[in-house]
């Protein structure tokens, strides 16, 4: 009998090594890499290469006008904001990735459409990590309450897989595949190989019977089991639930989607009784700001195709240590430092000796450039004690000359704007000429940050 042959797997990116190395040379992460033993892969057997010709079957081909070209079915969610990060719903055999930190909303989310989607389709739902009488207990708080819904809980994917061909559900959900176990492999729940296997399988099932398949993934800081990383190269969709645990809102982010956008995003706030759309987030986001109060400015950002309107808080307090503090929350700590300098080279105002933070109210994160403006306005505001007037929105990237660039798609902006009330809006100035309408609110053309903070501060 041969002596089985070890291997070393990442954790963090599946690579794979001969021998143990603290350090895995392929991600760079320390102290990830877990001894496995080389065995056949159920999913996909060892030595398929080898295999001689005639075996199988031959692979069933079709030209192009041989397959039916009419618009794709889609399930709807029940939920505008989930749809739209979809692309327009659940397409048939999809296999989406639905992956956040332990606690998010995940589940929560799944259960929720189960009401709207049973409607019209049956869904099996199988936890690995909850007993039916818990589901049970949590559909009942979040008012789902339908016959169309088929539980299971089991950590056996094997009958997972067994159970969506006997029942061929129109949608299944799996709870979570870090819970999945393959009996034929020898590595425990969780490991890179048992969630590389049972995505495979539950891939193979969705493509052969044409069902969409939910597959909930969750996000472990210190690597200590396998995270969605693996996956994300087999799935057709991956969906990032994010927000921070002590705060309301929650932000569902597409990063890979192959059959819609990957720049749109939907906002949730989580109440007792579970997620619910938040359609209006610039809304949301300024409701409770504070007026009459210098170090604070909205900005406009661009979500995919939705404009958010958001509040930029500064504050500048002289430092009690030997160097200042930068601190930043939702704004990129790096480009603080940039504007910081700017602000010092072309303004003329100095923080050497001050302590800056930046703040983004909320929970939101302003990765754009074009809330480069609203931040330095705020932090100019802030350092002189002039108030930035309560009807002023700003946006527009800053460079290092001090100049102020241009955006794109100024209309949906100013539009978001005019809707919300404000009355001034300043951007860039070689951004007015692009309106293809006239807008009913005062628009402020800058071309350099010393110019903008001399018409907004005085």
């Amino acid at each position: 009998m041969a002596k089985a042959k070890t291997f070393y797997v990442c954790t963090e990116c599946g690579g794979i090594q001969p021998k143990w190395m603290g350090k895995c040379p392929e991600c760079g992460s320390w102290n990830t890499l877990t001894e496995s033993i080389e065995e056949a892969s159920p999913a996909s057997p060892r030595g398929a290469g080898s295999v001689r010709s005639g075996a199988y079957a031959p692979a069933a081909t079709h030209t192009l006008e041989e397959i039916d070209s009419k618009e794709e079915h889609r399930y709807t969610t029940g939920m505008g904001e989930l749809n739209r990060v979809l692309g327009g719903g659940i397409v048939p055999g999809s296999v989406i990735l639905l992956s956040g930190d332990p606690g998010i909303g995940k589940s929560t989310l799944l259960l929720q459409i189960c009401q709207t989607i049973s409607n019209n389709a049956s869904i099996l739902y199988i936890s690995g990590e909850e007993s039916l009488r818990q589901i049970k207990l949590r559909a009942t708080r979040l008012g789902v309450l339908t016959n169309n819904l088929h539980l299971g809980a089991t950590t056996n994917i094997e009958a997972v897989v067994e159970a969506i061909h006997q029942k061929k559900p129109d949608i299944v959900m799996v709870d979570s595949i870090q819970t999945m176990n393959l009996a034929a492999l020898n590595s425990s729940s969780g490991s890179v190989s048992q969630v590389r296997e049972c995505t495979q399988l539950l891939i193979n099932a969705a493509k052969t019977l044409e069902i969409p398949v939910f597959i909930v993934g969750h996000v472990n800081k210190d690597g200590a089991i396998a995270g969605p990383k693996v996956m994300e190269h087999m799935v057709d969709a991956v969906l990032y639930f994010e927000g921070e645990r002590n705060l309301s809102y929650r932000i569902l982010r597409s990063i890979k989607n192959r059959y819609g956008s990957t720049n749109e995003i939907g906002v949730f706030e989580m109440l007792e009784n579970g997620l619910h759309e938040v359609k209006n987030p610039s809304m949301a986001m300024l409701e409770g700001r504070p007026s009459n109060v210098s170090g604070t400015c909205v900005a406009c950002v661009m979500e995919g195709s939705r404009p958010i309107l958001a509040e930029v808080q500064a504050l500048v307090s002289k430092t009690g240590f030997g160097n200042p503090r930068r601190m930043s929350t939702g704004f990129d700590f790096n480009r603080t430092a940039l504007l910081l300098a700017v602000l010092e080279k072309r303004c003329g105002y100095f923080f050497g000796n001050l302590d800056a933070y930046i703040n983004v109210v909320g929970g939101f994160r302003l990765d754009e450039p074009a809330a480069d403006l609203p931040v330095a306005l705020a932090l100019a505001s802030n350092l002189t004690d002039r108030v930035i007037a309560d009807d002023i929105v700003a946006f527009g990237e800053i460079g290092l000359a001090g100049e102020i660039r241009m955006v794109n798609r100024i209309s949906i902006r100013v539009k978001e704007a005019q809707r919300l009330g404000f009355r001034r809006c300043v951007l860039p100035q070689q951004c007015i000429s692009t309106l293809d309408f006239e807008p009913e609110i005062q628009l402020i053309g800058v071309s350099s940050l010393p110019q903008a903070i001399h018409t907004i501060l005085g």
